[in-house]
């Protein structure tokens, strides 16, 4: 089922974030509000104004698809993410480049996948609640669509710090 998620005390942070439900599991935590949530908290801390993005809530045979797709690999992960534009950094721990908007002034970010299984089971093993992990994989997604990254350590240090830094303005704990 598609859903076209736009609350409207949000709307001038995400323009438009169209969420995919491919499993009916994730309406437990409502992760079009979720979602919603992050991805806002998300640009709003990037002083971002407005953006298009997609999520697909599934589980872990479609995300295992993706990962082997997109990526070569053959199983399930948590989070996938597809950026619109390559905005990383070229020097490990430098900020990455602003997105810039097309000629009607939409910032398009691209997609990302969440599973089911693989959140449920990590948040579990962590002992924290599902919503709170989703909400932390989400926020994860859209920083990487903003071209943050987590391979090199100096990028890895910064995309942490601006994780904790969203989910404690959300009122969620430290997730490292």
């Amino acid at each position: 089922m598609g859903i076209l998620w736009l609350a409207p005390e949000m709307t001038r942070c995400v323009s438009m974030l169209d969420i995919l439900i491919e499993d009916d599991r994730w309406a437990a935590i409502d992760i079009g509000a979720l979602a919603t949530r992050a991805v806002t908290e998300t640009l709003r801390e990037l002083g971002a104004e407005t953006a298009e993005l997609s999520l697909v809530a599934c589980d872990d045979d479609r995300i295992a698809i993706l990962n082997a797709d997109f990526r070569g690999k053959t199983q399930p992960t948590n989070v996938l993410s597809w950026p619109e534009t390559d905005l990383a950094a070229q020097e490990d721990g430098d900020t990455p480049a602003r997105p810039e908007p097309d000629p009607g002034g939409t910032i398009s970010l691209g997609d990302i996948a969440i599973a089911y299984d693989t959140c449920a089971r990590e948040a579990a093993e962590q002992g924290k609640p599902l919503g709170d992990h989703a909400t932390h994989l989400i926020v994860h997604g859209t920083l990487h669509l903003l071209g943050y990254d987590h391979i090199r350590d100096l990028d890895a240090a910064m995309m942490e710090a601006l994780e904790v830094k969203i989910l404690g303005s959300m009122g969620l704990r430290d997730p490292y």
